[in-house]
């Protein structure tokens, strides 16, 4: 994933007012969507330098390596940017099969039917057995 110190190619992203874009990461083997999340600038070049995907959290005001804590990081394939420059695509092999903190496959996993949110996607592990920190 990495790439020449060249970093012309950050310029070219359509960072909004918060200094953020939106970062979807993918499953590259079944293009399933993991997880939403934001990125600065430092954290997509943390992100193409390392092949791991790094974001920015809004609420802990910090970078963070995807899987710090609960060791299911996102191995980055490739990196895409959409038509308007203001939001990237992560193609990710998830390790351990769990993006979600919830101990879900996805963090996707509300389905508006007739509509009422039900709840798809089995939990893989107790959040409680993932991480050292209780109470997310």
């Amino acid at each position: 994933m990495a790439t020449d110190e060249n970093t012309g190619w950050l310029d070219e992203v359509r960072w909004g007012e918060d200094g953020l874009v939106p970062a979807i990461a993918q499953d590259c083997d079944t293009g399933k969507v993991l997880t939403l999340a934001w990125m600065s600038r430092e954290a997509l070049a943390a992100t193409v330098a390392s092949g791991k995907a790094v974001y920015w959290s809004r609420s802990r005001r910090r970078l963070w390596q995807k899987g710090e804590e609960s060791g299911h990081t996102q191995e980055v394939q490739d990196v895409y940017l959409d038509c308007d420059r203001d939001a990237v695509i992560l193609k990710v092999h998830q390790t351990g099969g769990i993006a979600c903190h919830t101990g879900r496959h996805s963090c996707f996993f509300h389905h508006l039917e007739n509509g009422r949110w039900n709840i798809t996607g089995p939990v893989l592990m107790d959040p409680d057995d993932i991480y050292r920190r209780k109470g997310r």
